[in-house]
């Protein structure tokens, strides 16, 4: 199917596209301003040409409360270092209670062992609560809280109790091993920890009460780690030092209020991982994530009043953030904690049905599996009220957008997106009043200033480029924790264009507005929808006794699917048996993410390196891709020139 002739496999009718929030806002901008597009291209287009306009009519339209003044909109405009919104002060989880209503559940709550409803009523109850005692145990504003809970009811609680103080949240979900916790926990300094003893996934019950001792121990900065007990709580003590049961910590009633904050508060750290050294530490503000989340929601995701929107994720992933961000535009957000696939593969779409979601959200490898597997959703649950499905994570192939039509609804609007943990939103991803067409991203979001930019460093349209953004964004990252002069910032987005933001991904505009994403242009595995740096996997495959070195890879790239090989210098005499491939793949899968097991391990005589030792990922990447091994490498440039022959035999095996 060529670009020009897309398969629009379903369109909003007319009465559709008039009912959604971006028509009202259309209607707005017209009676407000006079502002009228032909259609959504000519509205993106408006929107980042005069972009201190646009964002002035986004707070405008959500009526923004803040103290001070949003004039200007930008006090500084380069890249890095933008600064929105300068004069204002507000909060985020202010602007999450102007919705609360005792016309609908703030929450839905579903894990393995049940379902409950938490009303708003209840949740400002125990967000006020918590928020007292917090700062009982001198928590204060710009302290960090970092948690270690599944995805459930009181992590949302202890999320918004921080925010609404000022303290500064951080997440990691119980699955991670402590490992890579504690990569990511070190760097922060957290004065608090949340955390479980255990939790269930897959019908199992997972004990967690000696990892916890672990991050204690590693954690010296945390002065009380607040317990919120999982399914083993009751059969055993838990021992952990400053320990303060989650029971206690809501008990006693206290008023909710907010602290108005700058613009630029830090409000969540996030991590998203390089190639080398540590996870990056990404520091989001207060108001550069409302004015955000209040436009993708409403705006590109539709999510109304009323609405139900749940998505699938972990406490680890951003997709967490961006589901929680569903309570700022009146909507009730649905917490699935737990295996979307157990007792059986029909249980996920079961749950929509009966719970009546409208927006439904997943990574694009589980849609991928349901149809695989032979799920055909639509012959057991009839979905009359979900209205929306989002894929992201990884590309959605055709075939996977053809099946939803088939076997999920003919009648439901299918978006892929596509953004990141850096911008804790989209680059690229749907608006409720285009058409969904087979293999392709509806639209770059408004305000974001996305293209596809060649080596040369120029735009093109329908070729592969790199996706690059030209403006800055007010969800960009205010700076890394602990980066010194900015320089890993800098080094991370600004190298290969400087002054313009290179995400690391390949993407391909057409001439219609949409795009298509092909995978990473970089290392960073990002696998089933996780996305990992290779040191994290390094540090734990290396420090098994019979591992010498090591090198990993990803070979997804333009349609192939997640192909993801190790490479292992093994100590002098020993074979890469089975029962040492299974030791290798246990550690990955218990220390650093089950998700990040390797396709295959194969044994090497030396990783490839450059003359200053840096390990040769991009160029071994590329090779095993198909490209000629003169176009990756220079010998000249390599400590052991000789070590990229058996990586030239592999590709040959590879790419037939």
């Amino acid at each position: 199917m060529s670009a020009s002739t897309p398969e629009i496999l379903w369109q909003p009718s007319p009465e559709q596209a008039a009912a959604s929030r971006l028509a009202a806002y259309q209607q707005w901008l017209q009676q407000k301003h006079g502002l009228t597009f032909a259609d959504y291209e000519a509205l993106w287009q408006w929107s980042v040409d005069q972009l201190e306009d646009f964002w002035t009519s986004i707070w405008n339209f959500f009526d923004v409360q803040a103290d001070g003044s949003p004039q200007p909109v930008l006090g500084a405009q380069q890249m890095p270092g933008a600064q929105w919104f300068p004069n204002a002060r507000l909060n985020y989880a202010e602007h999450i209670f102007r919705n609360a209503t005792d016309t609908r559940p703030a929450l839905i709550a579903r894990n393995e062992d049940g379902i409950r409803e938490i009303s708003w009523a209840q949740l400002r109850r125990d967000v006020g609560a918590l928020a007292h005692r917090l700062r009982a145990l001198g928590v204060q504003a710009g302290d960090r809280v970092a948690s270690y809970l599944p995805n459930q009811a009181e992590t949302v609680t202890a999320f918004l109790a921080c925010a609404s103080l000022g303290a500064t949240w951080s997440s990691c979900a119980p699955d991670m091993g402590p490992t890579v916790v504690l990569d990511r926990l070190r760097q922060i300094e957290p004065k608090l920890l949340l955390a479980t003893d255990s939790y269930r996934y897959n019908g199992k019950v997972h004990d967690r009460l000696a990892t916890v001792h672990e991050l204690l121990r590693e954690l010296p900065s945390v002065r009380a780690v607040l317990h919120v007990a999982g399914p083993l709580a009751a059969q055993r003590a838990v021992d952990w030092r400053d320990r303060l049961p989650w029971s206690e910590a809501v008990a006693q009633e206290a008023e909710l209020t907010f602290k108005r904050l700058p613009f630029d508060h830090p409000l969540w750290i996030v991590y998203s991982s390089g190639t080398t050294g540590l996870p990056k530490a990404m520091v989001h503000g207060h108001g550069g994530i409302v004015i955000t989340h209040l436009k993708t929601m409403a705006l590109q995701h539709d999510l109304r009043p009323g609405d139900r929107m749940l998505f699938l994720g972990g406490t680890g992933w951003i997709v967490w953030n961006l589901l929680v961000g569903g309570l700022l535009v009146g909507g009730t957000i649905v917490l699935y904690d737990g295996n979307p696939a157990w007792p059986d593969a029909q249980a996920i779409w079961r749950f929509l049905d009966q719970q009546e979601v409208t927006l439904f959200g997943c990574g694009a490898a589980f849609l991928i599996n349901c149809m695989k597997d032979g799920v055909r959703p639509r012959d057991f649950a009839p979905l009359p009220r979900l209205r929306a499905i989002n894929a992201t994570g990884s590309p959605l192939p055709v075939e996977a957008f053809k099946w939803v039509y088939d076997a999920v609804k003919t009648d439901v609007w299918l978006a892929s997106i596509s953004g990141g943990t850096d911008i804790a939103s989209g680059f690229v991803a749907c608006a409720p009043t285009l058409p969904t067409t087979a293999g392709e991203i509806q639209c770059r979001e408004l305000g974001v200033a996305a293209y596809a930019y060649n080596e040369a460093g120029q735009p093109v349209i329908d070729e592969v480029g790199e996706l690059v953004v030209t403006k800055p964004m007010p969800s960009m990252p205010l700076y890394f924790w602990n980066d010194a002069g900015g320089q890993r910032y800098l080094e991370s987005y600004f190298d290969t264009f400087p002054g313009l933001w290179r995400h690391g991904d390949w993407i391909r505009f057409t001439p219609r507005g949409t795009a298509i994403i092909y995978g990473r242009s970089d290392s960073t595995i990002n696998r089933f929808g996780i996305r990992m740096g290779t040191a994290e996997i390094y540090r734990v495959v290396e420090e098994l006794p019979e591992v010498r070195d090591s090198l990993v890879v990803d070979l997804e790239y333009l349609g192939r699917p997640s192909y993801m090989a190790l490479f292992v210098v093994l100590h002098s005499g020993l074979v890469l048996d089975d029962a040492l491939k299974s030791r290798i793949a246990n550690a990955i899968r218990t220390k650093a993410s089950a998700r990040h097991v390797p396709n295959e391990v194969y044994r090497v005589a030396e990783v490839p390196r450059t003359l200053t030792g840096k390990k040769m990922e991009v160029p071994v990447r590329k090779l095993l891709l198909g490209a000629s091994p003169e176009k990756v490498a220079s010998p000249d440039a390599m400590a052991n020139p000789g070590s990229l022959a058996f990586f030239v035999d592999l590709a040959k095996q590879l790419n037939p």
